[in-house]
């Protein structure tokens, strides 16, 4: 049996929520490699909101993009991923994903923060409809990795439990701090506590 790695193991949990989604973030779109699982899973009437800070990232995912006939589901945005709010309203998100720390081929130095990063997965979760799924590939190993996993597991583990479940897939075996994969369900619609406050 073939051991899948966090992304692949992400993807295949997010399948088939996937396959019924219309609304779709990549919060780290890197080298499109999550963009292009999310626009050719998803229904031919989804869209996919892709973000990365980089020119690099959004040329290179546009080219992957085109070379597989989806460049039309997906709406590429030069933006920090704390920007979803203004692209996704309420109620509307049913799965993303994100996939930390730098491009790969890129500067090792431009990472993904602990502070933006949870800015987004809150946006990100308010946004989420009951039954939406998130998940998040974090990076514990790499300069600044260790401290935003840290961030991201604090904030995960104060979600209401009446509204969200949070779980964690960890490799235990492994030297050298291996990625660890987080998956948050959004069980019920209500609000959570700080959501009216970051309505647009």
């Amino acid at each position: 049996m073939q051991t899948l790695n966090a992304v692949q193991l992400a993807q295949r949990l997010l399948l088939p929520k996937v396959q019924q989604a219309t609304c779709l973030v990549d919060a780290t779109m890197g080298k499109g490699g999550d963009t292009l699982f999310l626009a050719r899973n998803s229904s031919p009437a989804a869209t996919v909101y892709s973000f990365d800070i980089q020119a690099a990232a959004v040329k290179q995912t546009q080219e992957l993009l085109t070379r597989h006939g989806l460049e039309q589901k997906v709406k590429l945005i030069s933006a920090n991923h704390a920007t979803v709010g203004e692209h996704v309203g309420l109620g509307m998100l049913e799965v993303a994903m994100f996939n930390l720390g730098y491009l790969p081929g890129g500067d090792h130095l431009l990472i993904t923060k602990p502070q933006t990063t949870v800015e987004a997965l809150h946006i990100c979760l308010q946004r989420l409809q009951a039954g939406g799924l998130v998940s998040v590939v974090a990076y514990p190993g790499h300069r600044g990795g260790n401290e935003e996993t840290q961030a991201v597991e604090d904030f995960l583990e104060k979600l209401p439990q009446s509204i969200f479940t949070a779980c964690c897939w960890n490799v235990l075996n492994h030297t050298k701090h291996p990625p660890r994969l987080y998956i948050i369900e959004r069980t019920r619609g209500e609000f959570f506590e700080g959501d009216t406050a970051r309505e647009d």
